[in-house]
Order: C-alpha cells, then sequence, then structure tokens
C-alpha cells in the first residue's frame, strides 16, 4: 500500500478571497501623495515573489500560467472557472494576451519601432499629477441642476436644448455581432485580438472592422481630451482594438478600471505604442489575478463534487451521525453488554469525517477513487463526442459564444441541458481521474484530518455512552 504523501496536519485551504473595491494600482498610487509609482512596482515585485496560504508551490500562479499543472489546474481550467464561475474572464485574457504581446514587440526587428518609445515611470508621475489636479479642479465646481419639464419643453427646438448622446462604438461593437471572419481568434477566449498586419506578415483580415475598432478608439480618446494618436505607430492596429474591447467604457470585455487608471493609460497609448504605456493596467489586472482570482481557483478546484453531490454527501453525514447516535441510545436503554455501546463508533466515524470532508467541498467517495465530476460546461462536450458532428458543433458553439465579443455563457446549449437534468443524475455524475498531484496531496491531507476529528468525536461520545447504567427496558 503505497504511503500518503501528505501536507502538514494544520494545513489550511487557501481561504474565499471578494473581489476587491478598488484596484492595486489605484491603492499603490495612493499612497504617495506626490502621485509616485514606484510603490506600486514595489508591491508588485513583492506579489510575484510571495506566495498565498493554503497553496503549494506546484499550485502557484506562476507554474499554472507556464502550462506546468495537468488537469483540473491548467490554464484553460483556470479560464473556464473565470468565465462560468467568477465572471471575470477578461483579466486573465488580457493578462495572457498583454504577455505575447509584450513577447512579440521585444522581438520585432522593424524600423518603425522608433516611433514607439517607452512610456517611462516620470511620465506616468506627471500624467497621474495632471489627472489629480483636473479631478480636483472639477470638485470644486458646483453642479448644474438638473432642467424641469417645463423649461426643456420652452428650451425644445432652440440652442440651449439638452443635446442627446448618442451610442458610443463601445456599445455598438458590444452589441453587433461578429462576422466570423472578424472573429479571426475562432472562438478561443485565450486568443483575444489578432495580431498586426506586420506580425501576420498579410493584410487585416477585414477592414471593415479595424476602422470600427479605430473609430472605437478615437472616441476613446476623445472623451479623455486626447487627439488621436498616430496610426503608422507599430502595433496600432491590434492596441485599437484592445482599447475598444477592454479599455474605454462599454467595451464588451471592460477591465476594473478606475476612472483614473483609464485616463492614465489613454494618455499613454495616446503617445506610445510601446508595452510600458500598459503598465497601469497590468499591474491592476495581474494583481488581481494573484490575489483573488487564483486562490478562489484553487480553493474552487479542491471540490471534486459538483453541489448537489456535496450537499448529499452531507446528509448522508448527518442520517449516520444521527443514527448511530439513535443506536447508542437504544443500546444503552436495553440490558445489552456494556461493550456493544462501542459499535456506534464506527457509524459516527463514518459520518463525522463524510460532514467534515463535505463542508470543505468533498466527497470522501470520489476522493477513494481520487476522481472528480466532470464539470457541467465539460459534461455535454464529452456526451457528444460519440457523434462524429462533435467538432463542428464545437466550433460552432464556441463562434457564438463570442460573436458579441464578451464573455457571456447564458445562451450556451449546455446551461438549458443541464438545467433539464433530473436529480439523481447530477448527484452521479461522470467522474474523471484528478490528474495533478499537487491536488489530490491537497485532498489527502483534508481527508486524513476529517479522519483524526472523526476518531476524536467517535472517542468522546463513546467515552459518555459506555459508562453510563444500563437502563434494562428491554
Amino acid at each position: 500500500m503505497a504511503i500518503l504523501n501528505l501536507l502538514p496536519l494544520n494545513y489550511r485551504r487557501p481561504a474565499l478571497v471578494e473581489r476587491p473595491t478598488t484596484s492595486a494600482s489605484q491603492v499603490s498610487t495612493q499612497q504617495s501623495e506626490d502621485g509616485s509609482v514606484n510603490q506600486g512596482d514595489t508591491s508588485l515585485k513583492s506579489i510575484r515573489s510571495g506566495s498565498s496560504g493554503g497553496i503549494p508551490p506546484p499550485l502557484s500562479f506562476d507554474h499554472i500560467i507556464e502550462g506546468g499543472t495537468c488537469p483540473p489546474c491548467t490554464v484553460r481550467d483556470f479560464m473556464n472557472y473565470l468565465i462560468y464561475v467568477e465572471r471575470s474572464a477578461e483579466n486573465l485574457q488580457f493578462f495572457l494576451w498583454y504577455r505575447d504581446f509584450e513577447k512579440r514587440f521585444n522581438e520585432a526587428q522593424t524600423a518603425d519601432l522608433t516611433l514607439a518609445p517607452e512610456w517611462t515611470l516620470a511620465m506616468e508621475e506627471e500624467a497621474i499629477a495632471r489627472i489629480k489636479k483636473e479631478q480636483a479642479e472639477k470638485a470644486r465646481v458646483k453642479p448644474s441642476k438638473s432642467v424641469s419639464p417645463a423649461v426643456a419643453e420652452i428650451l425644445k427646438g432652440t440652442d440651449f436644448e439638452k443635446p442627446i448622446r448618442k451610442p458610443s462604438v463601445a456599445t455598438t461593437i458590444a452589441t453587433t455581432p461578429i462576422s466570423p471572419l472578424a472573429a479571426s481568434n475562432g472562438g478561443d477566449p485565450f486568443g483575444t485580438p489578432p495580431r498586426t498586419p506586420s506580425d501576420r506578415g498579410h493584410h487585416y483580415p477585414n477592414s471593415t472592422t479595424a476602422t470600427t475598432y479605430n473609430t472605437a478608439a478615437n472616441e476613446a480618446f476623445a472623451l479623455a481630451g486626447l487627439k488621436a494618436p498616430f496610426t503608422v505607430q507599430p502595433f496600432r492596429v491590434e492596441l485599437d482594438r484592445i482599447i475598444a474591447t477592454y479599455i474605454m467604457s462599454g467595451s464588451p470585455r471592460q477591465l476594473n478600471l478606475s476612472d483614473r487608471e483609464q485616463k492614465v493609460v489613454l494618455q499613454a497609448l495616446c503617445f506610445t505604442t510601446h508595452p510600458s504605456a500598459l503598465r497601469v493596467v497590468v499591474r491592476s489586472v495581474e494583481s488581481t489575478l494573484r490575489q483573488q482570482a487564483h486562490p478562489n481557483f484553487i480553493r474552487w478546484s479542491i471540490c471534486n463534487g459538483n453541489p448537489v453531490r456535496v450537499t448529499f454527501a452531507r446528509c448522508l453525514g448527518v442520517g449516520t451521525i444521527a443514527l448511530s447516535t439513535i443506536a447508542a441510545i437504544i443500546l444503552t436503554l436495553s440490558s445489552a453488554p456494556r461493550g456493544f455501546r462501542a459499535l456506534p463508533a464506527i457509524g459516527w466515524v463514518i459520518g463525522v469525517a463524510t460532514l467534515v470532508a463535505a463542508y470543505k467541498g468533498m466527497c470522501v467517495v470520489l476522493h477513494g477513487l481520487h476522481h472528480r465530476h466532470v464539470r457541467p460546461w465539460e459534461l455535454f462536450v464529452v456526451d457528444e463526442e460519440d457523434n462524429q458532428q462533435n467538432e463542428k458543433e464545437q466550433d460552432v458553439r464556441s463562434e457564438k459564444s463570442l460573436e458579441t465579443g464578451s464573455n457571456s455563457f447564458e445562451n450556451e446549449p449546455w446551461v438549458v441541458k443541464y438545467e433539464k437534468r433530473n436529480l439523481i443524475r447530477k448527484i452521479f455524475d461522470r467522474e474523471v481521474w484528478i490528474q495533478e498531484p499537487a491536488l489530490r496531496q491537497i485532498q489527502d491531507t483534508i481527508f486524513v484530518q476529517s479522519l483524526l476529528f472523526a476518531f476524536i468525536c467517535a472517542g468522546g461520545l463513546t467515552a459518555i455512552f459506555v459508562p453510563l447504567p444500563g437502563g434494562n427496558l428491554f
């Protein structure tokens, strides 16, 4: 029998981290009155070098991103978690794109790179200080009162009538289906923007789409009080799509940026297309991924059963404890020898261990096999493998899920299918083997902790019932 390779018995799984209300880069820049961002860079370095509690090194954020983990802890699983559970996949999508963009920019050997100088920290500090000053001046201006309906009716048709704001280009992008040609990422949530023409070696796949994103980017610059940048800069087409997809207000995958961060990054992108222009956004996104999304993903991955199965396991645990207690009471009231009163301890051990493990999201039966339930979004893909048209249907489903450019999944076929699935089938859903050794090690440790706690509880209850005098009622 193989010896379990356990973590320390005082191990605790990662705590649930709530979504931060203020972005990390905003906090770091607020720590200094003169707008210095050096502290933000230092804090980011400490985030990268540090490790979250309850997460072993093989499951660290960097290890997952570099592809050094097995299912269910791969980058694909991380992305699925952010899409279907946490609903914040735009952070990881942007982060992965930026890593690839930075690598391609540094490896490029074209002469037009001289048109994209670095956005230095001094420039960033100056931009932050200027935006702070503008915000302070606006705060001192008394807001105007709203016009009454009677006055609005009088002013109707005159030059003083309040103009009706037209929908932004970003709203149009978010609500207008993208053609299959424009969706050059092939429906893959990892492939956010297509590469620029100079990288691909041919023209942009759809000039109309390129014009749309350029218009949206110019609108974002105009709303920030900036002039449209030079279009001859390298990677400008790609960054226009990034602005229209992630940065500007109302974009389909809008990042959780403060107003100050948004204006700073737009000023930087108006000046250059160098990767350093996105420093503010990357700092905020990476901090959120490392400090909030990654610990929650590991905590969620520890659960080997779906919610229905875990609830069923809890009920079984409570039921087993109750039946064992009733049996101990009956044996105490009977004329049976005292030794028989220790038999319910077996049920107490099983019941308490099952209940404690279920409290941490684990089913002991699945754990005994080192299995986990197939996720709902994976379940019907597996079911369709028997159909020879599975590959074609999967491509159609991927295209439909990204028609609007957003990460919405409510219209995906598996949602309705899983809702119609009966309760018994959900409890005994399809299982797969857990391939990641570090995750199995965490689950083994939690199981042993549950057993130890169960033995302590069972020993205490047995010590109570065995010494009691018999009732001799029957």
